[in-house]
């Protein structure tokens, strides 16, 4: 097979295999999210904005606290996603006098208009990164006034208002998140086709080891709400 013809068809097949798989994973998080980590977590995160706006005076610093680390950590992702967004770009305007030099040590399609989707591609991963992570720290940042506001426990719209916009911006943290991770297959792909396609691969298995939950898992998720249920439900019958 011709070195060009590679990339034609492993490049499609790794990255038809990486979104196959995260189709799944939205019809999985939307159908039975129990099954999935990020379902699990959306839960504990609704029900931990239940706890703290129940009793923000007694809960209100630990909740700020709480924001205050993923907005950190949302920063953090944030600026790493826009500097190697302009590394790769000034790399890319000032590697054309090398690029003829280093064909030789890559295995697939060596054209100039291979090279600028390649570089494009990981630039556009690294861009995605950055405004979902941004996106994830503008709903972090209104969550933390909302969360101190104290709320009674009828008032069961404003706590799930405020728990929808705290799993969005883990929601926005986690597609930032996924952007780096597609960010590796296509570095790779700078080397050639076939480490790109043994990169999705392994990928795939490591992806589904951390999104799937197991029975054991799920068993307890399920045991520690339903005694949290019956405490919210002791709770008035002691007050009174």
């Amino acid at each position: 097979m011709e070195e060009a013809a590679i990339d034609f068809l492993l490049v499609p097949l790794g990255l038809c295999l990486l979104v196959v798989y995260h189709l799944w994973l939205v019809l999985t998080i939307y159908r039975n999210p129990r099954r999935t980590v990020i379902g699990l977590n959306a839960e504990s995160r609704r029900q931990w904005v239940f706890c703290v706006m129940t009793d923000p005076l007694k809960n209100g610093v630990l909740a700020v606290q709480t924001i205050r680390n993923n907005i950190m950590a949302s920063t953090l992702l944030a600026t790493t996603a826009i500097t190697l967004s302009s590394l790769i770009g000034v790399f890319v305007s000032s590697s054309s006098d090398m690029s003829n030099a280093k064909l030789h040590l890559i295995y697939g399609n060596k054209s100039a208009l291979c090279t600028s989707i390649k570089y494009f591609s990981i630039l556009l991963c690294f861009l995605v990164a950055f405004l979902c992570n941004v996106q994830s720290i503008r709903y972090y940042a209104h969550v933390s006034f909302l969360v101190t506001v104290p709320t009674w426990r009828d008032q069961k719209e404003s706590i799930q208002y405020v728990a929808r916009n705290l799993n969005r911006g883990s929601h926005f943290w986690s597609v930032g998140l996924r952007a780096f991770y597609f960010s590796f297959p296509l570095f790779l792909w700078i080397f050639g086709p076939i480490p790109m396609f043994a990169c999705c691969c392994i990928m795939l298995c490591i992806l589904y080891f951390l999104d799937t939950t197991t029975s054991f898992t799920r068993q307890l998720h399920t045991r520690s709400l339903k005694d949290d249920q019956q405490v919210d439900l002791e709770s008035p019958r002691q007050a009174l």
